[in-house]
């Protein structure tokens, strides 16, 4: 039986192998692959590090879930960069890490808080607000013994190293009640004065770190009521107990009347009277936060007027800043023009401006009693540009337009240029007006090209942070709300006075669910606005 080759057998054989590239093109690409992997290593050895650091750290703190996510998403980045191919997902990773970690995290952490009543004096856990609360209330007790102390340090904290009246040499720091120590050196008194691995402070390490030694308070033992010891010295101790005497059994505090704070169910212990301990801690409330926000009065009203204006001011400042950009970018594109490019950079010199740093330029150039615009260009009046209200919100607008105007006229100059001219010169050949002109052919063209840049501008003039706080700080105030609210406050400036806010307190809860609010406003705004603008695709 003779077997016939086929024809592409025959040419298999009779092919030719691609040549071998030159020795000195396979040392060069060998050198790079080695020193390519000598750098992946590195880079990965130093994640590695600040990896097994992290999740020592949250190991300590009993983290369990951030546990879980650091190991995973550490030994996925050591498979992707370690394991041959995979080139889509190693250019991926570092842009998807960065992406969970301050956007999605963020997210998904403020919607936690949202449902919280996270804020001044409730942002811990019960345990810490109980064992504060007990150490806030210390007192010194009268004739307490002297325990002769010396104050050690390690990695940043302090530690008491303490030889009671018996002798017994205990060891504590602020986290860590007192134990016996087995190893410790003394000096000629008998005081213990030294243990491995601490470092003694001298006397003028006790004078640089006064405030934090004075403050710091060590307990006896587990049990907050037995008491904590405090020095006003550095070298000695006494006793302090608390006049609130908590009742693990019952989850109660007794203070020295008699009187009784219970858990109120809020995150604070709560007296029958109302009268609450300080702090409180961290609980879940639900959609409290959210039914506050529309359902009280005094934070509904200003809620609602600063989301009305809200909108009013990202609509105008939209609308305002492109009619001008526009009208600038049509006059400045004249083919006969002399100097076009000088008064192009004079345009464009708002731009490129800082806005904070233009809001306080502005901030005092709109003075009332000293201001530039009152006393040069009016003569000396006295015009309260930012403390009448509606004079506060025209200027905020004008002080905008400013900064706003030449990113217009900047996508506007491009947008007309990429204007074929033949369209403009077949409509006037046609007998079409230069208004006609602008109006059917132009502006509709143009619309296909900024219609996004315009909804882009509607979304970062709906958080646009920084024109208000600095130049209005979204005052003048609204003395009858609940929150510090004022008549130029948008919602992003409100959700900052309720978070950091020092007059009515920080609120994180509250300020989270109006976070939200925000989220789902541009959210549904940018996903109508981009729908409708898929019609002006068909102008192409």
């Amino acid at each position: 039986m003779s077997i016939h080759p086929t024809a592409s057998s025959v040419a298999a054989a009779t092919a030719t192998p691609p040549p071998a590239p030159p020795a000195p093109v396979r040392r060069i690409r060998q050198a790079r692959s080695t020193r390519g992997l000598i750098m992946t290593i590195a880079l990965l050895s130093i994640l590695d590090a600040i990896a097994v650091f992290a999740l020592f750290m949250l190991f300590l703190q009993e983290e369990w879930l951030l546990v879980g996510i650091v190991l995973a998403v550490t030994v996925l980045l050591n498979v992707i960069y370690l394991r041959p191919g995979w080139l889509p997902a190693k250019y991926l990773a570092p842009g998807l890490v960065f992406l969970a970690i301050f956007q999605i995290f963020v997210v998904v952490y403020s919607g936690y808080i949202a449902f919280t009543n996270y804020g001044d004096g409730r942002n811990g856990s019960k345990d810490d607000a109980i064992q504060t609360i007990v150490l806030t209330a210390q007192e010194r007790v009268p004739d307490s013994p002297t325990y002769r102390l010396t104050v050690l340090e390690q990695f940043g904290e302090y530690f008491f190293l303490v030889t009671d009246p018996t002798g017994e040499v205990l060891l504590g720091s602020a986290d860590q009640p007192l134990e016996p120590v087995g190893d410790f050196g003394t000096d000629s008194t008998g005081k213990a004065d030294s243990v491995p691995g601490f470092t003694t402070l001298t006397f003028n390490d006790l004078l640089g770190n006064q405030r934090a030694i004075t403050d710091l308070a060590v307990q006896l033992s587990d049990d907050p009521n037995d008491g904590a010891l405090r020095t006003p010295d550095g070298s000695s101790a006494y006793l302090y107990l608390s006049s609130l005497e908590y009742d693990e059994a019952t989850d109660t505090f007794v203070d020295r009347s008699g009187t009784v704070y219970r858990d109120g169910g809020d995150g604070a212990f709560v007296n029958d009277s109302g009268r609450e301990l300080t702090p409180g801690w961290t609980i879940n409330v639900g959609f409290d936060n959210f039914i506050t926000a529309f359902t009280t009065e005094n934070i509904r009203g200003p809620l609602i007027s600063v989301t009305i204006w809200t909108f009013a001011f990202a609509i105008l400042s939209v609308v305002t800043t492109f009619a001008l950009g526009l009208f600038l970018a049509i006059v400045f594109n004249k083919p006969l023009m002399r100097g076009k490019k000088i008064y192009r950079i004079i345009m464009i010199l708002p731009y490129a401006f800082p806005g904070f740093l233009s809001g306080l330029v502005w901030l005092g150039l709109l003075n009332q009693d000293f201001g530039y615009v009152n006393q040069v260009i009016f003569g000396g009046a006295s015009i309260p540009w930012l403390t009448d209200p509606w004079l506060a919100k025209f200027s905020v607008l004008l002080v905008n337009l400013w900064l706003g105007f030449p990113y217009m006229f900047l996508i506007c100059t491009g947008a007309l240029q990429s204007i074929p001219e033949e369209l403009t010169e077949a409509a006037t050949v046609d007998g079409a007006r230069p208004w006609a002109v602008f109006r059917l052919i132009k502006f509709p063209l143009l619309l296909v090209s900024v219609a996004p840049l315009l909804i882009s501008s509607f979304a970062f003039n709906f958080n646009n942070f920084n024109i208000i706080y600095m130049l209005t700080g979204g005052g003048p105030r609204d003395v009858t709300a609940g929150v510090d609210a004022g008549a130029t406050d948008i919602l992003i400036t409100l959700v900052y006075k309720v978070a950091f806010g020092e007059g009515t307190g920080r609120d994180y809860g509250l300020a989270s669910a109006f976070a939200i609010l925000i989220f789902l406003i541009v959210a549904t705004v940018s996903i109508i606005s981009f729908r409708q603008t898929k019609a002006l695709e068909e102008l192409n």
